[in-house]
């Protein structure tokens, strides 16, 4: 007797491809990263060197912020439906 619990034969459900956990934390380590280095130098230093890297690793994640939202603001996304 034919088993019939997984439905039609070739009418399955596609299966969601699963992301390995590595492929998702790169980005987030990395800004968190900036915003600590950026953090700490506008502490250490007032002046120079100090005040150029803590406006450069402060300014990186507030653009990817932007550049994110004018992305979800613009259309649908790549995978069809609204992002």
């Amino acid at each position: 007797m034919a088993d019939l619990s997984s439905g039609p034969v070739g009418l399955s459900a596609p299966k969601p491809v699963a992301r390995r956990t590595v492929a998702v934390w790169p980005w987030p380590i990395v800004l968190g990263v900036l915003t600590l280095t950026g953090l700490l130098s506008a502490l250490l230093g007032q002046q120079g060197g100090w005040l150029v890297a803590s406006w450069a690793c402060l300014s990186f994640p507030l653009i990817v912020v932007g550049a994110c939202l004018v992305r979800a603001w613009r259309g649908p996304s790549l995978k069809g439906g609204p992002s």
